[in-house]
């Protein structure tokens, strides 16, 4: 029997920003609560101020896990960390700006938009700003000038996943894409069909409307019996594709990219095949501490000519159990 799961509709709302300061450098803390002053190497780093820009989308619990990384290494260098999203191209783009024109000491952005970045990011860097990447623009980081980038290789998940698929004898799998013109999502898509030795289709679809996610998947399993394996981009959005295949009477099997608490205990019980994990919290610290290790002592993550990676990693029943703590802590 399939229970729905607290809501997770996300506001419909163009601009979505969030502002956080971790007021580290008076309190004396470190991330794991003992007594010390801030962190400070030849270089200095009192009152080092980053942004962390993304594309999330406001009571997004994927981003929650990027954020709470970032502050875990903002409290471990003593910086001061403000974290900005708009989920809109344009709006995230007018955010970097304004971080420019409030001379922070460094800034992590995302590349959903590549495009839209492209400006404030040549700003960023002509005020002599350092900018570093994180979860989207694997295949545009290099060319938008970052210093580096952290996060996972999607069309090369995207291709495990398909050959996972084929291990498991679907035959007709459903990539369920939630946001139009995001590359990252695209690219696990194309990764998935390069690989799957079946029949692949993409079905986008509006997913800050959570209803109408569900009516659309539903429709679509109802139309197409042959639709043995729905893969979604988000573990919100797995759980709903579950509830849609009960809706529809679907014997459908349901996988996803990107995992949280609820995810890894539908994977414990079999509702949810598995989920690729890029491990959010890691780019949100690595993205942050590499500023911090750039300004105090020079080093480039990667040596600015390759990615960090930080996925893909399959979670299955075998180790669901494993990472159920962290998902709990809000980690994983």
């Amino acid at each position: 029997m399939n229970t729905r799961p607290p809501s997770r509709r996300i506001p419909r709302r163009r601009t979505a920003v969030v502002a956080v300061t971790i007021g580290l450098l008076t309190a004396g803390c470190s991330a794991s609560g003992a007594d010390e002053g801030p962190s400070e190497a030849a270089g200095g780093t009192g009152g080092m101020r980053v942004a962390l820009v993304t594309h999330g989308s406001e009571g997004d619990v994927f981003w929650d896990r990027v954020r709470k990384g970032a502050e875990a290494a903002a409290a471990r260098d003593g910086i001061e960390l403000t974290y900005l999203s708009d989920p809109d191209g344009a709006g995230q783009a007018d955010l970097v700006r304004q971080a420019v024109r409030d001379g922070v000491d460094g800034i992590a952005l995302t590349l959903a938009k590549p495009q839209a970045m492209k400006g404030p990011v040549n700003e960023a860097r002509a005020a002599d700003i350092p900018v570093v990447g994180l979860n989207s623009g694997l295949d545009s980081w290099e060319k938008a000038g970052l210093l580096a980038f952290f996060g996972q290789d999607e069309s090369l998940a995207g291709r495990a996943v398909g050959e996972k698929l084929n291990d498991l004898k679907a035959k007709h799998t459903l990539c369920v894409v939630h946001e139009r013109g995001n590359v990252g999502l695209e690219a696990r898509c194309a990764g998935v069909k390069k690989t799957f030795r079946g029949t692949t289709e993409n079905l986008y679809v509006d997913g800050t409307d959570e209803r109408a996610v569900s009516g659309i998947v539903t429709a679509r399993l109802r139309q197409d019996p042959t639709i043995d394996q729905v893969v979604t981009n988000g573990a919100d959005f797995a759980l709903t594709a579950v509830e849609a295949a009960a809706e529809a009477e679907s014997d459908a099997a349901v996988a996803t990219f990107d995992l949280n608490e609820d995810l890894v205990d539908a994977v414990r019980g079999g509702t949810v095949r598995f989920a690729v994990d890029q491990q959010p919290y890691l780019q949100g610290y690595l993205a942050v501490d590499a500023l911090h290790l750039y300004r105090t002592n020079g080093n480039v993550s990667g040596g600015g000519v390759a990615p960090v990676l930080t996925g893909p990693a399959f979670v299955t029943k075998t180790e669901a159990d494993s990472v159920a703590r962290f998902a709990a802590a809000g980690t994983r």
